[in-house]
């Protein structure tokens, strides 16, 4: 089956956010909500102890911790913001999937993923997430629902993603 879309921001985001889910940087899901709770523990710990607060280090630790606590629900858009001009210069996107993987071309670049190396995938509501078979799930690739005409399309690509893929 073959597929023509054009990549926006929000896929860019979304393929961003499975990728904070499920790949290399999972673990900023939970050291960076830590780094601002102790953070603010530090700033209270700082204003009740004995002497008072000092405040340059208080407000470093002000600082720190509202970094650390806004940093989590905006890496995405903030990621896709960094990469999305160079995806936007390949323009159309034509990818084509069978049993043998995925090829994506564009105006610029061809790449192809074989299931071996995209093995793992996610759903999310407007797309399917591939992920690179490795534990960091570094290489991602997204198939935009929006692309196919025909509901039953988006049915045939479930039924062959997961035939040759982890869902994830």
């Amino acid at each position: 089956m073959e597929v023509v879309y054009t990549p926006t921001r929000e896929d860019l985001v979304d393929a961003v956010r499975v990728q904070l889910r499920y790949g290399l940087f999972r673990w900023l899901r939970w050291v960076l909500p830590a780094a601002a709770v102790l953070a603010f523990l530090t700033v209270g710990l700082m204003m009740t102890g004995p002497g008072g607060a000092e405040t340059g280090p208080l407000a470093l630790m002000v600082s720190l911790g509202l970094v650390a606590a806004v940093l989590v629900p905006a890496m995405p858009r903030l990621v896709a913001r960094l990469m999305f001009p160079m995806i936007e210069r390949q323009g159309e996107h034509r990818a084509s999937v069978d049993e043998t993987g995925v090829r994506w071309v564009t105006g610029q670049s061809e790449v192809v993923g074989r299931w071996q190396l995209m093995a793992r995938y996610a759903e999310t509501p407007t797309q399917f997430v591939l992920l690179s078979a490795d534990k960091s799930g570094a290489g991602v690739g997204a198939l935009p629902k929006r692309a196919f005409a025909d509901p039953a399309d988006v049915d045939r690509l479930r039924t062959v993603l997961d035939r040759n893929a982890a869902r994830m």
